[in-house]
C-alpha cells in the first residue's frame, strides 16, 4: 500500500497546491483495507451501523452475531431466521427488512457478493444499491475501505463537503457537483485525497 501511497499524495500536491498543503499538516496516509470476514458480513455490517452511534451500533451487531452462535450468518442462515428475532436484538424493521433483502439476493445469486471485487467500480455499485438500503454513500464506502478502490470521491458524503468548504475557504457549502468539479484534477487517487478531507472534519471512516 505504501507505493501507492507516495505516488497519490506526489499527483495530489501537484495538481492541488491548497491540498497539498493539507496534505502535509496531516502527514502520512493512514488509509487501509479492511480484511475481516467476508464480503457479506462487511455489507451486513454497514447496514447494521447505518445512523447510529458506533457504540449502539456494535451493541446491536454483536446481539445479532450472538443469535449464530457469536459468529456472522451465512446469506442462507440470515435469510431464513425469523424477522421477529432481529427485531428482538434491536434493529429496527427497515434494517431488518433491508438485511433480509441482502441475503435473499446474496443466497441467490442475484448479488454476486463474495466475487465484488472482480468488477469495475461502477458494476459494484450498480449490484449494491440494487440491494435494499444500501445507497450511493454505502455502495462507495465499501469500495473504498473494503475493495480499496484508490479513486473514489463521496460527493454525498457531508464531511467530505464541509473539509472543501474550509479548505477552499469557500462562502457558501458546496453541492456535490462542485465538489466533483474541484476534485477532478484529484483522479486517479480520489480516495487518498478523500482520506484527507476526512481529516480536516472528523476521522475518517472505516
Amino acid at each position: 500500500m505504501a507505493p501507492r501511497h507516495a505516488a497519490a499524495l506526489r499527483h495530489l500536491r501537484s495538481a492541488d497546491p491548497k491540498l497539498g498543503a493539507w496534505i502535509d499538516e496531516v502527514g502520512p496516509c493512514g488509509w487501509r483495507r479492511n480484511t475481516e470476514g467476508t464480503h457479506f458480513e462487511h455489507i451486513a455490517r454497514a447496514i447494521v451501523y447505518q445512523q447510529l452511534s458506533g457504540a449502539a451500533a456494535g451493541t446491536i451487531h454483536g446481539r445479532m452475531l450472538a443469535l449464530f452462535g457469536g459468529r456472522s450468518p451465512t446469506p442462507a442462515e440470515l435469510a431464513r431466521i425469523p424477522d421477529a428475532k432481529l427485531r428482538a436484538v434491536g434493529l429496527s424493521g427497515r434494517k431488518t427488512e433491508y438485511l433480509k433483502d441482502l441475503a435473499r439476493r446474496s443466497r441467490d445469486g442475484e448479488l454476486p457478493v463474495e466475487s465484488l471485487h472482480e468488477l469495475e467500480n461502477d458494476a459494484v455499485l450498480e449490484a449494491l444499491t440494487a440491494v435494499r438500503g444500501i445507497g450511493e454513500w454505502t455502495a462507495q464506502m465499501f469500495l473504498m475501505f473494503r475493495l480499496a478502490r484508490p479513486d473514489v470521491l463521496p460527493v454525498l458524503d457531508l464531511g467530505v463537503q464541509k473539509a472543501v468548504k474550509l479548505i477552499y475557504g469557500l462562502r457558501t457549502h458546496p453541492s456535490p457537483k462542485r465538489v466533483a468539479r474541484i476534485g477532478a484534477c484529484w483522479a486517479p487517487y480520489r480516495t487518498v485525497a478523500s482520506w484527507y478531507l476526512w481529516r480536516r472534519v472528523d476521522d475518517p471512516p472505516q
